[in-house]
């Protein structure tokens, strides 16, 4: 049975990436807003039911990227070793994400990105529902810690402050990258300003959510 379903798993895997990676192509080769789901559908062999199963809009398919790291951000917070406050974990992954700032493959899919968010109000208003939807999560997390009310104005502060850093750095990169800026150069940018913004809220928020 445990075979059976891990196998299960992979193909569910392997389904969402090759809808995931039909639709980007498709997305670089024509625009966000001039692709239909059919199209994406057809793109990887799949029924456009199965599409939605995976990826309910067709926002969706576009920043599943993002929503893969916003996920990987809230883990790092959940599973922190003891003795580790909230912000130290978020800080820690996100200066890991610097890694793919050096990749010629990551850089290209910014700028393609940057460009359709920049042409469709659609993908903006998505973004901003995205980002709030984490941004809860976070906050959930660290309410079930530390025992306060999922709406705890204290909470959602917090997850919003750490939040802001990492959307602030992505609109960072973008700007760079459509600047022209890459490598080292790029990299060593996005580190030196995540350390100053975490600096800056370690004077609030260093001792919060603790582990223990």
């Amino acid at each position: 049975m445990a075979a059976e379903l891990g196998l299960r798993e992979r193909k569910k895997r392997r389904t969402r990436q090759l809808i995931f990676d039909a639709a980007n192509r498709l997305f670089a080769e024509r625009g966000f807003d001039s692709v239909t789901v059919t199209e994406i559908a057809r793109a990887a062999e799949v029924s456009e039911v199965t599409v939605f199963n995976y990826f309910p809009t067709k926002e969706d398919l576009f920043y599943g990227g993002m929503q893969f790291f916003e996920e990987q951000l809230i883990e790092a917070v959940r599973s922190r070793a003891r003795g580790e406050s909230a912000l130290s974990a978020f800080r820690k992954r996100l200066l890991e994400g610097a890694s793919r700032l050096t990749s010629r493959d990551s850089i290209a899919a910014i700028k393609k990105g940057a460009r359709a968010i920049a042409t469709s109000p659609g993908l903006v208003a998505r973004e901003r529902a995205i980002v709030d939807r984490y941004t809860r999560q976070l906050a959930m997390v660290l309410a079930e810690e530390t025992g306060a009310a999922a709406d705890d104005v204290e909470v959602l502060g917090t997850a919003g402050a750490l939040m802001v850093v990492h959307r602030m750095l992505v609109e960072r990169v973008r700007k760079r990258v459509l600047a022209g800026q890459r490598g080292a150069e790029l990299v060593d940018d996005y580190k030196s300003q995540a350390r100053r913004a975490f600096r800056r809220l370690e004077q609030g928020l260093g001792s919060y959510g603790v582990k223990t």
